[in-house]
Protein backbone atom coordinates (compact mmCIF):
# COMPACT_ATOMS: atom_id res chain seq x y z
CA UNK A 1 0.00 0.00 0.00
CA UNK A 2 2.80 2.42 0.88
CA UNK A 3 4.42 1.83 -2.49
CA UNK A 4 1.20 2.64 -4.33
CA UNK A 5 0.58 5.70 -2.15
CA UNK A 6 4.14 6.90 -2.75
CA UNK A 7 3.90 6.36 -6.50
CA UNK A 8 0.62 8.24 -6.70
CA UNK A 9 1.19 11.17 -4.37
CA UNK A 10 4.81 12.07 -4.94
CA UNK A 11 4.58 12.85 -8.69
CA UNK A 12 1.23 14.56 -8.24
CA UNK A 13 2.49 16.71 -5.38
CA UNK A 14 5.62 17.55 -7.34
CA UNK A 15 3.57 18.39 -10.42
CA UNK A 16 1.32 20.73 -8.44
CA UNK A 17 4.26 22.37 -6.72
CA UNK A 18 6.22 22.87 -9.90
CA UNK A 19 3.12 23.75 -11.86
CA UNK A 20 2.30 26.58 -9.53
CA UNK A 21 5.54 28.29 -10.26
CA UNK A 22 6.01 27.10 -13.79
CA UNK A 23 2.65 27.23 -15.50
CA UNK A 24 3.74 30.14 -17.59
CA UNK A 25 7.41 29.26 -17.61
CA UNK A 26 9.17 30.63 -20.63
CA UNK A 27 12.00 28.13 -20.31
CA UNK A 28 9.55 25.62 -21.67
CA UNK A 29 8.88 27.68 -24.74
CA UNK A 30 10.05 26.92 -28.23
CA UNK A 31 13.66 27.73 -28.87
CA UNK A 32 15.02 26.59 -25.51
CA UNK A 33 18.39 24.88 -25.78
CA UNK A 34 17.64 21.25 -24.93
CA UNK A 35 21.26 20.51 -24.02
CA UNK A 36 21.07 23.09 -21.22
CA UNK A 37 17.70 21.93 -19.90
CA UNK A 38 18.85 19.28 -17.38
CA UNK A 39 21.34 21.69 -15.82
CA UNK A 40 18.78 24.50 -15.76
CA UNK A 41 16.20 22.17 -14.19
CA UNK A 42 18.65 21.12 -11.46
CA UNK A 43 19.46 24.76 -10.77
CA UNK A 44 15.75 25.64 -10.48
CA UNK A 45 15.16 22.79 -8.03
CA UNK A 46 17.91 24.06 -5.74
CA UNK A 47 16.32 27.50 -5.44
CA UNK A 48 13.22 28.58 -3.58
CA UNK A 49 10.03 28.64 -5.69
CA UNK A 50 9.59 32.37 -5.15
CA UNK A 51 13.14 33.00 -6.44
CA UNK A 52 12.59 30.74 -9.43
CA UNK A 53 9.39 32.51 -10.40
CA UNK A 54 11.24 35.83 -10.74
CA UNK A 55 13.59 34.23 -13.26
CA UNK A 56 10.60 32.77 -15.08
CA UNK A 57 8.82 36.12 -15.08
CA UNK A 58 11.84 37.83 -16.63
CA UNK A 59 12.18 35.10 -19.27
CA UNK A 60 8.49 35.21 -20.11
CA UNK A 61 8.60 39.01 -20.33
CA UNK A 62 11.37 38.73 -22.90
CA UNK A 63 9.78 35.91 -24.92
CA UNK A 64 6.44 37.67 -25.10
CA UNK A 65 8.05 40.96 -26.11
CA UNK A 66 6.17 43.00 -23.54
CA UNK A 67 6.09 46.65 -24.61
CA UNK A 68 6.27 49.76 -22.44
CA UNK A 69 2.53 50.26 -22.97
CA UNK A 70 1.84 46.75 -21.65
CA UNK A 71 3.98 47.04 -18.51
CA UNK A 72 1.10 47.88 -16.16
CA UNK A 73 -0.83 44.79 -17.26
CA UNK A 74 2.34 42.71 -17.19
CA UNK A 75 3.04 43.82 -13.60
CA UNK A 76 -0.34 42.38 -12.60
CA UNK A 77 0.44 39.05 -14.29
CA UNK A 78 3.87 38.93 -12.64
CA UNK A 79 2.40 39.66 -9.21
CA UNK A 80 -0.16 36.88 -9.58
CA UNK A 81 2.65 34.49 -10.53
CA UNK A 82 4.65 35.52 -7.44
CA UNK A 83 1.62 35.22 -5.16
CA UNK A 84 0.80 31.80 -6.61
CA UNK A 85 4.34 30.53 -6.11
CA UNK A 86 4.44 31.73 -2.51
CA UNK A 87 1.01 30.32 -1.62
CA UNK A 88 1.74 26.94 -3.17
CA UNK A 89 5.16 26.72 -1.52
CA UNK A 90 3.51 27.39 1.85
CA UNK A 91 0.86 24.70 1.33
CA UNK A 92 3.40 22.15 0.17
CA UNK A 93 5.73 22.97 3.08
CA UNK A 94 2.87 22.52 5.55
CA UNK A 95 1.97 19.18 3.99
CA UNK A 96 5.59 17.99 4.02
CA UNK A 97 6.00 19.06 7.65
CA UNK A 98 3.14 16.81 8.69
CA UNK A 99 3.27 14.03 6.10
CA UNK A 100 5.12 11.53 8.30
CA UNK A 101 2.30 11.57 10.83
CA UNK A 102 -0.64 12.07 8.45
CA UNK A 103 -3.23 9.41 8.00
CA UNK A 104 -4.23 8.49 4.48
CA UNK A 105 -7.38 10.59 4.87
CA UNK A 106 -5.43 13.62 6.12
CA UNK A 107 -2.99 13.23 3.26
CA UNK A 108 -5.82 13.18 0.73
CA UNK A 109 -7.39 16.27 2.28
CA UNK A 110 -4.04 18.08 2.20
CA UNK A 111 -3.61 17.09 -1.43
CA UNK A 112 -7.16 18.29 -2.20
CA UNK A 113 -6.37 21.63 -0.56
CA UNK A 114 -3.26 22.03 -2.73
CA UNK A 115 -5.12 20.98 -5.88
CA UNK A 116 -7.98 23.40 -5.17
CA UNK A 117 -5.54 26.21 -4.45
CA UNK A 118 -3.78 25.43 -7.73
CA UNK A 119 -7.05 25.57 -9.67
CA UNK A 120 -7.92 28.90 -8.03
CA UNK A 121 -4.44 30.22 -8.84
CA UNK A 122 -4.71 29.28 -12.49
CA UNK A 123 -8.04 31.12 -12.67
CA UNK A 124 -6.41 34.23 -11.18
CA UNK A 125 -3.51 33.97 -13.60
CA UNK A 126 -5.87 33.51 -16.55
CA UNK A 127 -7.86 36.60 -15.54
CA UNK A 128 -4.72 38.72 -15.25
CA UNK A 129 -3.35 37.36 -18.50
CA UNK A 130 -6.67 37.97 -20.31
CA UNK A 131 -6.23 41.69 -19.74
CA UNK A 132 -2.63 41.65 -20.97
CA UNK A 133 -3.45 39.44 -23.96
CA UNK A 134 -6.17 41.87 -25.05
CA UNK A 135 -3.53 44.61 -25.38
CA UNK A 136 -1.35 42.50 -27.67
CA UNK A 137 -1.40 42.86 -31.44
CA UNK A 138 -2.14 39.64 -33.39
CA UNK A 139 1.54 38.83 -34.01
CA UNK A 140 2.35 39.07 -30.32
CA UNK A 141 -0.73 37.00 -29.44
CA UNK A 142 0.57 34.27 -31.75
CA UNK A 143 3.88 34.31 -29.89
CA UNK A 144 2.02 34.00 -26.57
CA UNK A 145 -0.07 31.14 -27.97
CA UNK A 146 3.09 29.29 -29.01
CA UNK A 147 4.85 29.90 -25.68
CA UNK A 148 1.93 28.54 -23.68
CA UNK A 149 1.26 25.64 -26.04
CA UNK A 150 4.89 24.51 -25.91
CA UNK A 151 4.91 24.86 -22.16
CA UNK A 152 1.95 22.50 -21.77
CA UNK A 153 3.58 19.94 -24.06
CA UNK A 154 6.79 20.02 -22.09
CA UNK A 155 5.01 19.63 -18.75
CA UNK A 156 3.14 16.64 -20.16
CA UNK A 157 6.40 15.04 -21.30
CA UNK A 158 8.07 15.70 -17.95
CA UNK A 159 5.14 14.28 -15.99
CA UNK A 160 5.03 11.14 -18.08
CA UNK A 161 8.80 10.69 -17.94
CA UNK A 162 8.65 10.94 -14.13
CA UNK A 163 5.85 8.37 -14.02
CA UNK A 164 7.81 5.95 -16.20
CA UNK A 165 10.90 6.48 -14.05
CA UNK A 166 9.01 5.60 -10.85
CA UNK A 167 7.35 2.51 -12.30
Amino acid sequence: MFSLHYKLTRPVTAAIFLGAIAWATPTLAAGTDTAAQPQAHATRQAKKPVDVVDVQIADLHKKLGITAGQEAHWAQVAQVMRDNAKATAELVAAKRKNEKTMTAVEDLHAYAEIAQARADQIKKLAEAFDTLYATMPPDQQKVADTVFREHKRRLWRQRHAAQRHQS
